[in-house]
């Protein structure tokens, strides 16, 4: 199998485009697989459903999550698709055998006075503090994606009208609002910007780390539980957490969940709807608001 999972991890980074990631991700499994069906004899042309059955339960003894089980299968199921297009098998075996079902965690969130109390933690005027406070202002008033965040120049950002540009997945561009109070946030932060940019006067990135350079994904979320942890909240809360508060308290207030999900990006309403967080009284109330038969 080495030459034809050679073939097709060359169709990934070529033809598919696929990260490094992924290929190095689909080269560790699909070797696993391999290994599995060599051990038994078998040959991967001659591979049946029945022995990727008894793979994924040799996974599923392991305790390994559901979700890496599923990817595991989503690599062979890929591969075989591959070795079919290439005419060297005459079906694929994996189509018959179901994805596990993936345990679906509510996403943890901020009640309204959580919130409050947490943007409230940085409070000092260095720099860098009125950066922090200046991401954290901006992440809950917008609900973007720290992908996102991190992503955004210097002038993507229109403070005046308080409009950001952001670039979500599949490099899409979207204009986003965001309120008065990121917005003072973002304008004292700004002023101070220069002092962090020190020498590196071609640095485009909106928010900084302390050397000047674009601040990293990693960095925000160790920023994020570094101000939780001086909160009285005690659960585990992340920078996609600030996301869906924003989701949860927009809704909660009457917005309409379609317009929810064009600020979000979302792709289909059904993602949108698991950003969001209401009891049944909550429900009930916006729906008697916005009926007009209610």
């Amino acid at each position: 199998m080495k030459r034809e999972l050679s073939d097709f991890l060359d169709y990934l980074r070529y033809e598919r485009n696929a990260s490094v990631h992924t290929i190095s991700s689909y080269r560790r499994d699909l070797t696993q697989f391999s290994d599995y069906v060599k051990d038994r004899g078998g040959s991967f042309r001659k591979v049946d459903n029945v022995q990727i059955r008894g793979f994924m339960a040799r996974l599923h003894e392991r305790r390994l999550k559901k979700s890496t089980t599923a990817r595991k299968l989503a690599a062979i199921r890929s591969f075989f698709q591959f070795c079919v297009k290439k005419k060297w098998i005459a079906e694929n075996p994996a189509k018959a055998v179901s994805t596990p079902r993936q345990d679906k965690p509510v996403p943890s969130f901020l009640s309204e006075e959580e919130m409050a109390g947490f943007l409230d933690v940085p409070a000092s005027r260095r720099p860098l503090d009125l950066r922090d406070r200046a991401i954290l202002e901006f992440l809950y008033a917008s609900g973007i994606r720290v992908s996102e965040l991190v992503g955004i120049d210097l002038e993507d950002v229109n403070v005046a009208e308080r409009m950001v540009r952001v670039r979500g997945k599949g490099k899409k561009e979207r204009l986003v609002p965001f309120g008065r109070k990121a917005g003072e946030c973002l304008e004292e932060y700004i002023r101070v910007r220069p002092g962090i940019v020190r020498d590196r006067v071609g640095e485009k990135g909106l928010f900084l780390n302390y050397r000047g350079r674009r601040i990293t994904a990693r960095s925000v979320e160790r920023m994020v539980d570094k101000y939780i942890r001086l909160t009285a909240v005690k659960r585990k809360i992340s920078p996609h957490s600030l996301r869906h508060s924003f989701a949860t308290h927009l809704l909660s207030r009457g917005a309409d969940l379609r317009v929810i999900q064009e600020l979000l990006g979302h792709e289909s309403l059904a993602t949108t709807q698991k950003y969001t967080h209401l009891d049944l009284g909550r429900l009930m109330d916006v729906y008697r608001k916005s009926h007009p038969r209610s």
